[in-house]
């Protein structure tokens, strides 16, 4: 899939009913060393990465690429959702003559349970549909995290398949371009 290459980026923010999805900014560094440095983010994604290694490594405005959007609240950042390419030796291929995408998302502990992560999912959604009309979207958690498997169903993916890795039940399902908007 080289949708995304053609897409132009960055875009214009995004605003939905709360929230503002926007390319990244270097004031978002001190978030996404959070994010990525949290236990509880990353309680179903293998465990949170050290955060002295990435005072050291994460770049001055980090995650600026095509399909990234740091999701703000309120002036803050409180995750980021991504909507990429699905990498080829990843499992599953929807369709492996032109490919797919895979919906990805992080927020932080104290914005969940407030439905942001469906409002800020929903608006990326929409949008690569725009951009990349007619491409599915995959995406993958664990069966044992009951949010992301909540959320999976409300923005409309179906069960592709289940298997085992990292030592638990993983799920990945599809999200059909030809579906309504999720919203």
């Amino acid at each position: 899939m080289t949708e995304l290459d053609t897409v132009a980026w960055p875009v214009d923010p995004i605003k939905t009913e709360r929230l503002v999805l926007r390319e990244s900014e270097a004031r978002d560094r001190a978030a996404f060393i959070e994010l990525l440095s949290s236990p509880e983010v990353h309680t179903y994604l293998g465990g949170p990465q050290p955060r002295d290694e990435l005072e050291r490594s994460v770049p001055e405005t980090p995650g600026r690429r095509p399909g990234h959007f740091v999701i703000e609240l309120d002036g803050a950042m409180i995750g980021a959702v991504e909507v990429k390419q699905h990498e080829a030796e990843r499992r599953g291929r929807v369709r492996p003559d032109t490919g797919e995408a895979e919906l990805s998302y992080l927020f932080l502990p104290r914005a969940w349970g407030c439905g942001y992560a469906a409002e800020a999912c929903t608006a990326a959604l929409d949008w690569f549909a725009a951009a990349c009309p007619g491409v599915p979207v995959v995406l993958y958690t664990q069966t044992a995290n009951g949010r992301s498997m909540r959320l999976a169903a409300k923005l409309g993916f179906t069960e592709l398949e289940k298997f085992e890795k990292w030592d638990a039940e993983q799920w990945m399902g599809v999200r059909d371009p030809a579906a309504p908007p999720a919203g």
